[in-house]
């Protein structure tokens, strides 16, 4: 279908460093053609937030997803945030609201959205690896939904920093599965393409759990590859991806898109890369 833009065409974008390889621009300009919305969509390669925002505001761009390095420093330019995005300390999606911009969260909701969809979360042991701002986020989200976090990271002195904040158990990788985690979520990069026969764990310790990679490209990580030919139910970063796309768009528009079909799409999409 051709779309046609005019003088009402509503801008939004991802701002971020590097960003060009973003799945961003191609989900939500999708969105908008499907649902007749007249707005497109653009990806920003930024450093400089403080200008960045000055763009947004005298140009009246209507909404930014806001991915790394910028989601927390993003937060001194903005005019206020959600209580959720306050809580975890960072930003991924603004809206412009009449000039006033305000931050919210939605990783930790995709991530909590995604896992609902295979597993109860509340009482369950989780292990969490990594301690960086994926982590941070989820760790917060299993705290919301009554789960149980336990971080286990390779620099202690990071995952000791993040258990004391999330007011739970860390363990060294070594002792991770001492713990009988019942769900288990790699929030780190390993995996991630071009290192994707990478693990973060040995095949032999996937067992008996959920688990879930937040990694999206390869599709199929080799950890959700070693899981599932464990039995283990999986969750995949492409789930946790659609499910926080799902709900900016619903901030920006008011829409809330099915989330089988923008997986079946991002799915073919990522399969012609």
């Amino acid at each position: 279908m051709k779309r046609f833009f005019d003088a009402y065409t509503k801008l939004y974008g991802v701002i971020g460093s590097p960003v060009r390889h973003s799945l961003s621009p191609k989900i939500h300009n999708e969105l908008f053609m499907r649902y007749s919305v007249n707005a497109v969509y653009v990806a920003f390669e930024v450093t400089d937030l403080e200008k960045v925002i000055c763009g947004v505001r005298e140009l009246g761009i209507a909404g930014l997803s806001v991915t790394i390095p910028h989601k927390v420093e993003i937060k001194k330019f903005i005019d206020y945030e959600d209580e959720l995005a306050a809580q975890i300390g960072a930003v991924n999606t603004i809206v412009n609201m009449n000039g006033r911009l305000k931050g919210y969260n939605t990783d930790v909701t995709g991530a909590m959205n995604a896992l609902r969809e295979k597993t109860d979360i509340k009482g369950k042991r989780v292990l969490i690896l990594g301690a960086g701002g994926v982590a941070r986020a989820i760790g917060f989200g299993i705290n919301a939904e009554g789960g149980i976090p336990v971080i286990a990271n390779r620099t202690e002195s990071k995952g000791r920093a993040l258990a004391m904040e999330l007011k739970c158990e860390y363990v060294s990788p070594q002792a991770a599965f001492e713990t009988k985690p019942e769900i288990l979520i790699n929030a780190t990069s390993i995996g991630m393409n071009p290192d994707s026969n990478a693990s973060p764990v040995p095949k032999e310790k996937v067992r008996d759990m959920i688990v879930f990679d937040t990694v999206y490209n390869p599709l199929e990580t080799r950890l959700l590859a070693d899981a599932k030919s464990n039995g283990c139910k999986i969750v995949t970063g492409l789930r946790m991806f659609v499910h926080q796309a799902r709900l900016q768009f619903e901030l920006w528009t008011g829409i809330e898109p099915n989330a089988d079909a923008l997986e079946e799409f991002l799915f073919k999409e990522m399969k012609q890369i």
